[in-house]
C-alpha cells in the first residue's frame, strides 16, 4: 500500500484523502517535515494558494518538499497545487516550490460563482473523459520544453506533467474522479523515491 502524503495546511485534503482510500493507498496528512520524509509521493491540494504558500514556510515544509522533488518524488498540485509547484506565478504574492517549468496566472478562469464542471479529455487516461471542477481556477499561461501537456480546455493547457510531477489547473477530486489519482499511484510506485 503506497503511503502518500497530502499537503494538509490548508484547502480540500478530505477530499484527496476519500479518493486514496477508495484506490487503496494510505493518505498520510503532512504538517511537518517528518511527516513527509515519510511518504513516497505528495499531493499539493486546492485551496488559497497565498495562504498556503505562507503556512508552508511557516512550517518549514517549502525546501524539505523542493529537495524531495529534486530527488525524484512524484507530486500531483491541483489548482493551488498547480500555483504552488510553478517556477513563475502572476497575479499574486505567492512564493512557490519553483519546480514545474510553467508561468501560472491565478484565478483566471474567474471567481468563486465563476466556478463550473466541464468534461475533460487526458490521452493517457483514455476514454471516457474526466469530470472534472474548475474553482477559480488558474491558467498555465507558459509551458517550458520539458513539460509535457496531458489535456486542454478551450485550447489551453489544464494538465501537465514534467518527469514525477503532475499538476492540473482543476479539480478532480471534487467530482469523485479516481483516474488522475490512480495516474498519480502509479508514478509513486515506479519510482521508488523515498521507499
Amino acid at each position: 500500500m503506497a503511503r502518500i502524503g497530502i499537503l494538509a495546511l490548508q484547502g480540500d485534503v478530505a477530499e484527496h484523502a476519500e479518493v486514496l482510500h477508495a484506490l487503496g493507498a494510505e493518505p498520510v496528512e503532512v504538517r511537518t517535515p517528518a511527516e513527509l520524509a515519510g511518504v513516497e509521493g505528495l499531493i499539493l491540494p486546492g485551496g488559497e494558494s497565498p495562504a498556503q504558500s505562507r503556512l508552508l514556510q511557516r512550517a518549514g515544509l517549502l525546501e524539505p518538499i523542493r529537495r524531495r522533488a529534486l530527488a525524484g518524488m512524484p507530486v500531483l498540485g491541483t489548482c493551488a497545487g498547480l500555483i504552488l509547484l510553478a517556477r513563475e506565478v502572476t497575479e499574486g504574492p505567492v512564493e512557490s516550490l519553483e519546480l514545474l517549468d510553467v508561468a501560472v496566472a491565478r484565478n483566471a478562469y474567474g471567481r468563486q460563482r465563476e466556478s463550473f464542471e466541464a468534461d475533460v479529455w487526458v490521452e493517457p487516461l483514455g476514454p471516457p473523459p474526466l469530470r472534472v471542477a474548475f474553482i477559480r481556477a488558474p491558467i498555465i499561461t507558459r509551458v517550458g520544453p520539458g513539460v509535457e501537456v496531458l489535456a486542454t480546455f478551450e485550447g489551453l493547457p489544464v494538465l501537465v506533467r514534467q518527469g514525477p510531477w503532475l499538476a492540473a489547473s482543476f479539480h478532480p477530486e471534487i467530482t469523485q474522479e479516481v483516474r488522475l489519482h490512480r495516474f498519480f499511484l502509479s508514478l509513486a510506485e515506479a519510482s521508488g523515491e523515498g521507499l
